[in-house]
């Protein structure tokens, strides 16, 4: 099959992230073509093409969108991608087209995925079968939820043959936080979680890089991509320093997208037993070599800690209740401890992670193959189509 998927992320990288896993499961067998419209990031997989639309994402009020590249007009970007995203579908001619999140969310990009899906049903481009990818829970509505949910259920009917909910049935379903499910009139399919593998010779490898002994105690501390979430990371560094446990070193990464002045005051934070980086690829890697983890609560984040069976402490992002939500229904099976605002005094939380490193790892019956299971069902969906054409 030649499939195209695609993924706009416009504040943090986890949707960019589960996205390149259900990619490179997908291209294992199949042609895959990504596309993104967000701001850059790495890509080192060479075996799935990428078309990368000119960049838009959110401002710094979380309220606009704006062009990636500064001083570009933001009719000039949507006309530019609109045009791209429309000749990739009349050259390319996809068999399965795959879009994230769409239309449980991005409606700001009605304007280039629209007139795609009416090419598509109105058979001026090549046939080709929609899909829509979405986790487990969506960011709820402060307001207009039902017409929201009524133009989602009428776009479904209208355009998709079928939906991947990213999620494990056991733990979370769909209709947590979308109503209108039982209105839904096109096939669902509950993938598992997408949780990314870790080469188990990570923790000898990272724990040899830093001289760590064997009884030290490694703590991580992360924010996912950065774009919120520093304040948190610098009440883990005070924490740190009351922890009292000997032999005890923490690593932070506080993501590529992390203000210059909030990367720059961690920095200072830097001495024997503390290190600070932005990014690593290896995440996994880190949490098998690590005691300890204390993050937010996004998606993959959370898929990473389930994964790794390792003791959590996790702060959920507070505009919303996703996050939240997540934490408390994995922490039913997973040794993961939410933490409030009143458990960020660092006395307080210096307790907590001294409470929580005398936990072990524990390993789950949580479904986490979601990006195997969502390339062996798309090929279901689409043998079962040809079989009645």
């Amino acid at each position: 099959m030649n499939i195209s998927y695609y993924c706009q992320h416009v504040l943090g990288i986890g949707h960019f992230h589960r996205s390149m896993e259900i990619c490179k499961a997908l291209s294992e067998k199949h042609a895959v073509t990504l596309i993104l419209g967000g701001p850059p990031v790495e890509i080192d997989q060479p075996q799935i093409s990428v078309l990368q639309l000119p960049g838009l994402q959110m401002d710094e009020t979380f309220q606009n969108m704006v062009a990636c590249q500064p001083g570009k007009p933001l009719e000039q970007v949507k006309s530019n991608r609109q045009k791209m995203l429309f000749h990739h579908f009349l050259e390319k001619k996809p068999d399965v087209f795959i879009t994230e999140l769409y239309p449980f969310g991005r409606k700001a990009f009605r304007f280039e995925l629209e007139p795609v899906l009416k090419g598509i049903r109105e058979k001026t481009l090549s046939p080709c079968l929609c899909y829509c990818s979405v986790r487990d829970i969506l960011v709820e509505k402060t307001s207009g939820k039902e017409k929201f949910e009524r133009r989602v259920v009428k776009t479904l009917s209208e355009f998709f043959a079928g939906i991947l909910i990213h999620s494990d049935p056991a733990i979370i379903t769909l209709d947590t936080t979308f109503d209108l499910y039982d209105e839904i009139d096109i096939p669902i399919h509950y993938t598992g979680f997408i949780a990314k593998q870790a080469a188990r010779t990570g923790r000898k490898e990272i724990r040899k890089r830093l001289n760590l002994k064997p009884n030290t105690k490694l703590i991580v501390a992360s924010i996912g991509g950065g774009s919120v979430g520093a304040e948190f990371l610098s009440t883990v560094v005070e924490a740190f320093h009351f922890l009292q446990v000997p032999h005890s070193h923490l690593q932070i990464f506080c993501g590529p997208y992390c203000s210059k002045s909030h990367y720059a005051k961690l920095q200072e934070s830097v001495q024997g037993n503390i290190s600070v980086d932005r990014f690593t690829s290896r995440f996994p890697a880190w949490l098998e070599a690590a005691d300890l983890s204390l993050s937010m609560a996004g998606y993959n984040t959370c898929m990473n800690l389930v994964r790794s069976g390792i003791p959590s402490l996790v702060f959920p992002f507070e505009q919303n209740r996703e996050q939240q939500l997540r934490a408390q229904k994995l922490g039913q099976k997973a040794p993961i401890s939410i933490l409030d605002k009143n458990d960020l005094h660092p006395p307080v939380l210096a307790e907590l992670m001294r409470s929580q490193l005398q936990k072990q790892r524990l390993c789950t019956d949580i479904m986490l193959e979601g990006a195997t299971e969502t390339m062996k069902q798309i090929e279901v969906w689409h043998q079962r189509h040809n079989s009645h054409d």
